[in-house]
């Protein structure tokens, strides 16, 4: 029976191979169509100009030149990438921060620890929306409230992924660690820390993309704006309104947006290659 499939694998070796395929071809196909065809649409639209949304004619990098040099487009481009900038910080140190210091209590197993990460996860599943309807209206507190609204919704996230970390290292070495006398500040810092380096790589490559992409919350909380003042203005509002226009700045231009979400592939990919490439070496070292 055994030889018998064997056979029937090597003398029919397209079937398996056109299984495969149609398995993966949906998914290819919607990631062509809604993915790599607009990004490369927005590459090429960048170096264009544009009436409305039809392009007029090639005009190089004339794009890139306003939101980067050409005020007031430069002034705005700058703020809102240090916002971004500001908002990747504050989320690595507090939301990522704290979801360390919640795994590391949910790891000692205390009675009900399972329904506390359902407690923490819960904000997760929660739509943005909900999360951020609220009104501001102080320019030296609107980011900060932004960031705390965020840091609430996804702690959960980032908590369980070092979690499942913690739970991988050995029982061994940390009974170890608490025979020699180790705390928890030198069992959370000098055992766990080191041992973790995966799931923290993962983590702080998805919070640096995410503070990049960040839009949801910003725009349900402070408005397409980015108000007051734009005290709360993000590259994804200022891309959006720019390619698309909004109702109070009365400014559309796709070919600026365009180089605006090139500009944002460049940041986010050229930042991930190089932290990833670090991050990977400082596995293999610890």
């Amino acid at each position: 029976m055994n030889i018998d499939r064997r056979r029937t694998k090597k003398a029919f070796p397209w079937r398996r191979s056109l299984w495969i395929a149609s398995l993966l071809t949906p998914a290819l196909v919607v990631m062509v169509l809604f993915v790599l065809w607009p990004l490369l649409s927005a590459f090429r639209l960048a170096f264009y100009e544009f009436n409305g949304l039809q392009p007029t004619g090639f005009i190089g990098f004339e794009n890139f030149r306003k939101v980067l040099f050409e005020q007031p487009y430069s002034d705005w481009t700058f703020n809102a990438l240090k916002h971004n900038i500001i908002a990747f910080i504050a989320l690595m140190v507090f939301e990522n921060g704290t979801a360390f210091l919640l795994a590391y209590a949910l790891l000692k197993a205390l009675p009900g620890h399972r329904i506390h990460q359902v407690i923490v996860f819960l904000p997760v599943v929660l739509s943005a929306v909900i999360v951020g309807f609220l009104w501001l209206g102080n320019e030296n507190t609107a980011l900060g409230s932004i960031l705390f609204a965020n840091i609430w919704h996804w702690l959960g996230f980032p908590t369980l992924v070092l979690l499942a970390g913690m739970q991988r290292v050995s029982k061994e070495v940390i009974e170890a660690a608490r025979l020699d006398g180790a705390g928890d500040y030198v069992l959370m810092t000098r055992i766990i820390w080191p041992l973790i380096a995966p799931s923290v790589t993962i983590v702080t490559i998805l919070t640096f993309i995410g503070s990049f992409n960040w839009f949801e919350i910003p725009y349900v909380m402070a408005g397409l704006t980015g108000s007051p003042g734009g005290a709360t203005d993000v590259l994804g509002l200022y891309f959006y309104r720019t390619a698309f226009g909004s109702t109070t700045t009365g400014i559309q231009d796709f070919g600026q947006g365009s180089a605006l979400a090139v500009m944002m592939f460049i940041i986010v990919a050229g930042v991930t290659a190089i932290a990833l490439r670090y991050l990977r070496r400082r596995e293999i070292e610890l």
